[in-house]
C-alpha cells in the first residue's frame, strides 16, 4: 500500500476497511480481521491497528464481542438513519 504522507496511517487503513464494509467485501455479521491480521496486511504497528478497530466501532460500522472479536454491524439502508 502506498501511504499518503500527510494523512495518519490509521485513517488510511480505516478508509480501506470502511470501504470493504460498505462495498460488501465484509457483509454484516462478518468478523473483521483482528489486530495481528491488520498489522500484517498493512505493515502498521499494533497500536495503530487497534486504533483502526476502535474507530470502526465508534463510527458504528462494527461492534466488539468481548473475547470473540469485532464484527460488521448492519448498515442502514439508503434513506434510513
Amino acid at each position: 500500500m502506498e501511504w499518503e504522507p500527510n494523512v495518519p496511517r490509521w485513517k488510511q487503513v480505516y478508509a480501506v476497511l470502511a470501504e470493504r464494509i460498505t462495498d460488501g467485501t465484509y457483509p454484516p455479521g462478518t468478523q473483521l480481521p483482528g489486530v495481528l491480521a491488520i498489522q500484517g496486511e498493512f505493515g502498521i504497528a499494533q497500536m495503530t491497528a487497534r486504533r483502526v478497530l476502535t474507530e470502526l466501532r465508534e463510527s458504528g460500522l462494527a461492534q466488539m464481542q468481548v473475547g470473540v472479536g469485532t464484527f460488521v454491524t448492519e448498515l442502514p439502508k439508503p434513506g434510513e438513519q
